[in-house]
């Protein structure tokens, strides 16, 4: 895909303002409500989200496949495949939320907890509302239009930023629950205001299909189940460490620090959630259109990218752990600068896993992915019952390291038996030594709560600086980004 790139960097400008706002919610309201209340809600916005992103998902992301494949070739499609799309997704997140809110009382019993039931209750109506604008946001990919994504997404930044922080104040737990509810509804207003007047425009073709035009279910379906059920267990692998602490251990404080450890843990894996979204759709294209050799350059480029900005990343995050947590927290949350660093490590695996996955999902190799995350989130419930009563917070992120290592080595095997593609031993080394230079350096840099940040940015200018003397880091590697800053 000739945009691939300048895509990528507009989409990760919004991803990082969007996390960033994230960043900003959680410390925010971690630092209004206090670790026992932030852990009551971190408990049940973290399940109800995991919910929409299990099951919510899947439907959507398929639609942005076909999408993707057909538009061009194919446009008069496209409100065939929406439709058929939109009423699944209707039926089932329509149905997921009756069950989660009825559901709730046995939820709270599950985790000792009978108080937390009308907070579940309450946080049912997130679903409906993010499942909406989640649908429209993959609407928006796969016609590829990044740019209006990275709009709504930085829209949903400001959004939540000011309803959940305003509403946790004046409300306590409930408010910043009902500002989950809001962020998205606008977000989704705003998407469907604009998408008659764009298909109108660049897609006359489909809006004059609009009323005829149709999508087998089934097709969908083929495609969508087991990527929900990738979605399912990849979800639970990434969050369900903080319900085996809760439970275990039965601590609202408990569960408040690992919440804290593992929200500034998943720093890297939000980064780069926008190279998953935008790597789905163009391997769809690539492979509707049986240009292997471009794929194979996608996924190339994609895992090189990951190998440069991961190993620093996660590196500087693990070296700054006690500052980073108190700069979003403050000096309560120290005791999860332990876990943290255990957990970033973890999630750096689990990103190269995540990406890989929609790799092979946009080329419909979906039930790999799913086979991984399947046993994956067996090997994670063995592993947190083992180590957290021994161990207790840094078992548990230890418990989900171990499984994310064990399915980046399962994920590289599968993508370079089915793409002939893996990462260059040379990138491999240079970012290892680039990353001990930085790590014997940094002992002699201010590591004060704020002097930090100052110094983990000449730290991280520094590895790429390294990785430009040995001609590693190449002028296309920084040009997308640099676009940005230039007139179309």
């Amino acid at each position: 895909m000739k945009n691939f790139s300048s895509s990528l960097a507009w989409l990760t400008v919004a991803e990082i303002i969007y996390n960033l706002s994230g960043y900003i919610v959680h410390s925010a309201t971690g630092r209004i409500l206090g670790p026992e209340a932030y852990g009551r809600y971190g408990l049940v916005i973290t399940l109800t989200t995991m919910v929409i992103v299990l099951i919510g998902n899947g439907i959507p992301t398929t639609m942005s496949k076909y999408l993707s494949a057909a538009f061009e070739k194919s446009p008069e499609q496209i409100f065939g495949i929406r439709l058929s799309a939109m009423k699944l997704q209707a039926i089932i997140m329509g149905v997921v939320t009756l069950v989660f809110f009825f559901s709730a009382p046995a939820i709270a019993w599950l985790l000792h907890d009978p108080s937390l039931t009308p907070l579940f209750q309450l946080s049912a109506l997130v679903i409906p509302t993010f499942a909406a604008a989640s649908f429209n946001l993959y609407f928006f990919v796969g016609l590829h239009f990044f740019r209006l994504q990275a709009i709504l997404k930085i829209i949903r930044s400001l959004g939540r930023v000011l309803f959940i922080i305003a509403l946790a104040y004046i409300f306590g737990v409930k408010g910043a629950i009902s500002g989950n509810i809001l962020s998205p509804l606008v977000v989704f207003l705003v998407g469907f205001l604009l998408e008659e007047m764009l298909m109108k425009k660049y897609f006359p073709a489909a809006h004059t299909a609009k009323t005829t035009s149709t999508f087998p279910y089934r097709t969908l379906l083929r495609y969508a189940w087991p990527l929900t059920v990738f979605l399912l267990f990849y979800e639970c692998i990434l969050t369900f460490d903080l319900y085996f602490v809760k439970s275990l251990l039965q601590s609202d404080y408990q569960t408040g620090i690992y919440n804290a450890a593992i929200t500034v843990g998943r720093i890297p894996y939000y980064l780069f959630y926008a190279l998953a979204i935008i790597l789905l759709p163009a391997i769809a294209k690539t492979t509707a259109e049986n240009n292997m050799r471009e794929t194979e350059n996608l996924v190339n480029r994609s895992l090189r990218l990951l190998t440069l900005l991961l190993f620093p990343l996660v590196t500087l995050l693990a070296l700054y752990a006690p500052q980073v947590l108190s700069l979003f927290y403050g000096e309560r949350y120290e005791a999860a600068a332990a876990p943290m660093s255990i957990y970033a490590v973890g999630v750096g695996f689990l990103t190269i896993f995540y990406v890989l996955s929609f790799a092979l999902n946009g080329a419909g190799l979906v039930k790999i992915p799913m086979k991984l995350a399947f046993f994956g989130f067996l090997g994670m419930i063995v592993l947190n019952f083992l180590l957290i009563p021994k161990w207790q917070l840094v078992g548990a992120a230890l418990s989900t390291t171990l499984i994310c290592l064990a399915l980046t080595i399962g994920i590289l095997v599968y993508t370079k038996r089915h793409f002939n593609v893996h990462i260059p031993i040379k990138t491999l080394l240079f970012s290892l030594t680039s990353i001990l230079l930085i790590l014997f350096f940094s002992r002699f840099l201010p590591h004060g709560a704020y002097s930090f940040i100052i110094s983990g940015a000449v730290l991280f200018i520094a590895y790429f600086g390294i990785l430009r003397f040995f001609g590693e880091l190449a002028d296309e590697d920084i040009a997308p980004f640099l676009k940005l800053f230039k007139k179309s």
